[in-house]
């Protein structure tokens, strides 16, 4: 099977899963990049994305588990969805961007249940579905900080 560059494009969170050390990290990275172009945080824009990504992905990352083996590297798409949800809702500011990277990034590692055993679900929906999971958690840390803390 072959992946057409559409699909290597898109699975591969804009290339960054070709990124020899920590692909996940800098697809996640792709993501924020594009969470910062002017507008994109409306949730007219971010759910309709993470919506179409996540389709993409889980079709994309069928192709990528047979190229590539379960749960390849070079598939990003899953960190794009995640950093994407775990934005939803927050103000665009420096600090709470910068906090949503991080426990995202965190989340996405450390992988609390049930995320870590979604994971072994097969194909592009174990791709996806613990990221999704990882990102929701990640949304729901900040939505509580932001809480707390009023900021």
């Amino acid at each position: 099977m072959k992946l057409s560059f559409f699909e290597k494009l898109i699975g591969s969170g804009f290339y960054t899963g070709y990124i020899p050390l920590a692909s996940g990290t800098w697809g996640s990275l792709a993501a924020l990049i594009i969470y910062l172009i002017p507008g994109f945080e409306k949730p007219a824009v971010i759910i309709p994305a993470i919506i179409v990504f996540t389709l993409l992905g889980v079709i994309i990352g069928n192709k990528f588990d047979v190229v590539y083996g379960k749960d390849p590297a070079e598939c990003t798409v899953d960190e794009v969805v995640g950093m994407w949800i775990s934005l939803l809702f927050l103000p665009k500011t420096f600090l709470v961007v910068t906090l949503a990277f991080f426990s995202w990034r965190a989340f996405d590692i450390i992988k609390p249940p049930p995320a870590r055993q979604l994971e072994s679900l097969k194909g592009g929906v174990g791709i996806m579905i613990d990221d999704i999971v990882a990102g929701f958690y990640s949304l729901l840390l900040l939505h509580l900080i932001l809480f707390i803390f009023k900021l």
